[in-house]
């Protein structure tokens, strides 16, 4: 059987992301997990990898189920050693479980799929002259998700709910400060499951899965 590596850049398993990636795998292939955050204590990441000021800001997920808040630039080393052991264990197709956008990123001879790469533009094919609003996890995500899937010199309608401390309300609430600013809402963080989607479409919005999207997407790899 083929394999499709699965980078978080939290911990290992991700028994909330990887279920719904293997549904669409259907059993055609095994998904090989490998964590940034593997190996290191809460009092570590927090030390080691907490953003600074002007840093790009990230939250994951945690073996335990709590969450993290940490930095790209900090967590980037770290990102690029994972690709490279999964290649060494020979390992073509690797899919990374978040949306952020990671410049420099890069695989050598492996495809490395980048969720930030993909989704936007086949949003955006899929508007068709509808509004577009995005729920990310963290109020401080606005601006890099506006940079991600706005036209320059626009803004998106945003809200912050986290797929990892978020409640039912949070989403509703979350969904309702959209309501009348979009047409579609995309769930903008590789954390979010089922249960949140349907939180979100709560406000009568369509509202768009990105782990679904992506799962959908690289099934037609294997």
């Amino acid at each position: 059987m083929s394999q499709i590596g699965l980078i978080t850049i939290g911990q290992t398993p991700r028994t909330d992301v990887a279920p719904i990636i293997e549904q669409y795998l259907d059993g055609k292939a095994e998904l090989v997990q490998a964590g940034v955050l593997d190996g290191f204590t809460a009092a570590e990441i927090i030390e080691r990898f907490s953003p600074g000021t002007g840093e790009y800001v990230l939250t994951t997920r945690m073996a335990d189920g709590s969450a993290a808040v940490i930095s790209r630039e900090r967590i980037k080393p770290v990102l690029q050693e994972k690709v490279e052991l999964m290649e060494a264990a020979g390992i073509k197709v690797i899919l990374l479980a978040c949306t952020g956008v990671f410049p420099g990123l890069h695989a050598t001879a492996a495809h490395l799929i980048e969720p930030d790469r993909i989704i936007p533009p086949v949003v955006q094919a899929m508007l068709g002259g509808r509004r577009l609003g995005l729920i990310g996890p963290l109020p401080e995500q606005e601006n890099s998700m506006n940079e991600k899937f706005a036209e320059a010199g626009t803004r998106l309608p945003f809200a912050a709910a986290s797929p990892y401390t978020g409640t039912e309300a949070d989403f509703r609430a979350a969904a309702g400060r959209l309501r009348g600013q979009a047409d579609v809402i995309v769930l903008d963080c590789m954390g979010y499951v089922e249960q949140h989607r349907q939180w979100a479409a709560s406000a009568g919005i369509p509202a768009v899965l990105s782990n679904a999207l992506m799962g959908k997407l690289i099934a037609e790899m294997v």
